[in-house]
């Protein structure tokens, strides 16, 4: 969701964002080994919102992918809202550790 309140476009936007970040995930093993979305940068719906839920560990253990994915966001006028606003019983609160949420 853009500041405007506009939907971003492409429609698969997340899922592309979060392509770019999988490498960041945890190491493919074995032959059938597939491609997964980070542990740090996951593609979510929250309601019909198409969102990416940023891990603020990201910041320290990744500094350069950290600022990518923030001036994604920035570059895109995308709303930033860190994750502590969602209730505490919110699905996506039970999933993560601290967070912020593009999108």
């Amino acid at each position: 969701m853009t500041k405007s309140g506009r939907k971003f476009r492409p429609s698969d936007w997340s899922e592309r964002l979060c392509g770019v970040m999988s490498s960041f995930g945890p190491g493919p093993t074995g032959p059938n080994a597939r491609l997964k979305y980070s542990l740090y940068v996951r593609p979510v719906m929250l309601g019909d919102i198409k969102t990416v839920i940023v891990d603020s560990r990201l910041r320290d253990i990744e500094p350069m992918a950290f600022d990518f994915v923030m001036n994604f966001a920035r570059d895109n006028d995308l709303v930033v809202t860190e994750a502590c606003e969602l209730p505490d019983e919110h699905p996506v609160q039970q999933q993560v550790a601290p967070t912020q949420k593009v999108g």
